[in-house]
């Protein structure tokens, strides 16, 4: 496997483990509908919270949230109105990105609730 997809993966496992920490059930992870990938799927309270998780191993060419462009936007609102209409849910939806890059020998994480809308 190539090291970008050892960090993303990595990335998705520190994401889960720090949603965890606070209070939120793992519902899904790596959901796919169509062309769409979920990274995560989480719940807390009356919330599902769609989680976009985007490691890098340095910010030197920007902020790892920086690379969540419209066109992902666009496939992951398909796919979650696919996901709360087979699962009949009725819950608030929040999309969020958990940013994680290295600096140094640790990583740093930024969960950031509400990082964008969908109409």
């Amino acid at each position: 496997m190539a090291e970008h997809n050892d960090l993303g993966k990595l990335g998705e496992e520190l994401a889960v483990e720090f949603l965890q920490q606070n209070g939120y059930e793992i519902l899904e992870t790596n959901w796919a509908f169509q062309k769409a990938e979920i990274d995560i799927i989480a719940q807390k309270e009356n919330t599902l919270a769609i989680v976009e998780v985007k490691t890098r191993s340095s910010i030197e060419f920007g902020l790892p949230q920086d690379f969540v462009k419209s066109s992902k936007i666009q496939l992951l609102v398909k796919a979650v109105n696919e996901y709360v209409i087979s699962n009949d849910l009725d819950l608030e939806v929040r999309f969020d990105i958990i940013a994680i890059y290295k600096e140094g020998k640790e990583f740093k994480m930024d969960h950031i609730e509400e990082a964008f809308y969908y109409f």
